[in-house]
């Protein structure tokens, strides 16, 4: 499996003495079911054919491993962990269905109310001497998550899991490559900015984000990308979840929900999303979404 040597390359199991504990929190376990490619793990085999199961848990991982390969930085790397903690069921789909398509930052506002709820994690940062603000305010790190078309570890990670999961772009070769060139550079701003030491591996990081941004504005991927924010809204305004479920349940438990107890319109919704034929799908209006360049660091310099 392609995920778990990539982890491992980011050094899994020879973790940092202070991280296991957390691996622990409850508010971070239920990531391991709330799945990468914003539920699309439950739609049409016909349209999605991921090579292996990616958690939001997984990335939050990664992204962590990263940021410590790089700076040694507790805090940090603490607040790469729990970066996406306030993920919702279909993660991306709410921003879909809160009309958020361009910047896909709504559902961002979970973040510390999830973190504050989970006293566990709590009584974690205590022992260490942590303030949670610290964790909570993970923009404050560039190193973890900075502005496009900069590269940070939320970004690079992302690549490289879109890469293994979803195009398929992406070997054991490249990904060992990629993780060996990765460094830390002042950019332009006097900011620490993730790149790389070599032009090839930035042009093979390039590539990949093209190929991946090829697929988001793909006819394919935003009908099933509105089709589950349409269920997902219809479920909300009968009244058979609500908002705030999206953010404390995890992905299988809702699907099994909405699927046992809803009417009969959100269960034939839910049957077609997951029977979906790709040759069915006719000309769709693609609404203005996000844009994924990239313009990387390579020696300190910016291309691309």
């Amino acid at each position: 499996m392609y995920l778990q040597y990539y982890i491992e390359q980011l050094g899994f199991p020879n973790l940092p003495l202070f991280l296991p504990k957390y691996l622990k929190a409850p508010s971070l376990l239920r990531l391991k079911k709330i799945g990468y490619f914003c539920g699309m793990d439950y739609a049409s085999k016909d349209i999605y054919d991921f090579s292996e199961y990616i958690s939001r848990y997984d990335h939050s991982l990664s992204v962590c491993l990263i940021v410590y390969k790089l700076t040694k930085d507790k805090k940090m790397s603490l607040a790469g962990l729990f970066h996406d903690i306030g993920t919702p069921c279909f993660s991306h789909v709410v921003d879909y269905m809160n009309r958020d398509y361009e910047r896909q930052e709504s559902t961002e506002k979970y973040t510390e109310y999830c973190l504050k709820k989970d006293k566990y994690l709590i009584e974690c940062l205590k022992e260490d001497n942590i303030d949670i603000n610290d964790i909570i305010n993970f923009k404050q790190y560039p190193i973890v998550d900075n502005d496009r078309p900069k590269v940070c570890a939320d970004r690079i990670d992302g690549v490289i899991l879109n890469g293994i999961g979803w195009t398929k772009n992406i070997s054991k070769k490249d990904i060992k490559a990629i993780v060996q060139d990765m460094c830390v550079f002042k950019n332009e701003d006097n900011e620490d900015e993730i790149g790389f030491k070599s032009l090839d591996i930035a042009q093979k990081v390039l590539q990949e984000n093209e190929n991946i941004d090829s697929y988001c504005h793909s006819r394919e991927d935003n009908y099933m990308m509105q089709f589950l924010a349409k269920i997902t809204k219809l479920a909300i305004s009968q009244k058979y979840i609500s908002y705030e479920d999206l953010y404390f349940y995890n992905e299988e438990e809702l699907f099994n929900l909405l699927k046992q107890k809803s009417n009969n319109e959100i269960r034939q919704l839910i049957n077609q999303f997951q029977t979906q034929k790709k040759e069915e799908i006719t000309e769709i209006e693609i609404p203005k979404i996000k844009v994924r360049n990239l313009k990387p660091l390579v020696n300190g310099l910016r291309i691309g």
